[in-house]
């Protein structure tokens, strides 16, 4: 491994397979760090403070933002995430490789601040029709949320040329090995 830091940003739409590409990732490659974001939603059911998110008020939220104790935020259907700069940076220094799901606003706020420290990789969906039936097939969401996530999904496919790679996850085997290969080719 490079002695230099290095931070994969991975952003794709809702219902594209980031989350389970990222567990896969962690668990083939146990060099990976995955840092813990900060949030003002409730923890979902089995979700652990400090370990899934360090779930804080709205008000500690802003405290924090206010200090500049964040590299990126983002709110998201109506809840705010950030990035902490200060565990960014020194997880950076010590030379560690990290690996975490940032939506498209918060990875090109990285990316201006960090440089070539950031690698942004968009995941993709094989069409938007995929995509709806990805959605769809969840069975979470009613007709209102499922075209709010198609737009959301159409801006957000709508910056992915501003990324460093693009992965299509037609098979989820595929794009793990892909991103294998990106994050192997950048940690020499």
């Amino acid at each position: 491994m490079s002695n230099s830091g290095i931070f994969f940003v991975i952003s794709a739409p809702s219902g594209t397979g980031k989350s389970t590409v990222i567990d896969l990732l962690l668990k083939e490659l146990p060099f990976l760090k995955k840092p813990v974001s900060f949030t003002t939603r409730d923890p979902r059911p089995g979700e652990k403070d400090h370990i899934d998110y360090n779930f804080i008020s709205k008000q500690e939220f802003k405290a924090k933002m206010d200090k500049g104790d964040f590299i990126e935020w983002a709110t998201v259907y109506d809840n705010f995430y950030a990035t902490s700069l200060d565990y960014i940076n020194k997880e950076l220094e010590k030379g560690s490789i990290m690996i975490k799901d940032i939506d498209t606003q918060g990875a090109l706020q990285l990316k201006k601040v960090l440089g070539k420290k950031v690698v942004l990789i968009f995941i993709e969906p094989p069409s938007l029709q995929e995509l709806e039936n990805r959605i769809r097939a969840r069975n979470k969401d009613n007709k209102a949320v499922i075209q709010t996530r198609m737009n959301a999904a159409m801006n957000e496919m709508a910056e992915a040329s501003k990324y460093d790679h693009r992965v299509i996850n037609d098979r989820i085997e595929n794009a793990v090995l892909e991103i294998k290969k990106i994050i192997d080719g950048h940690k020499k």
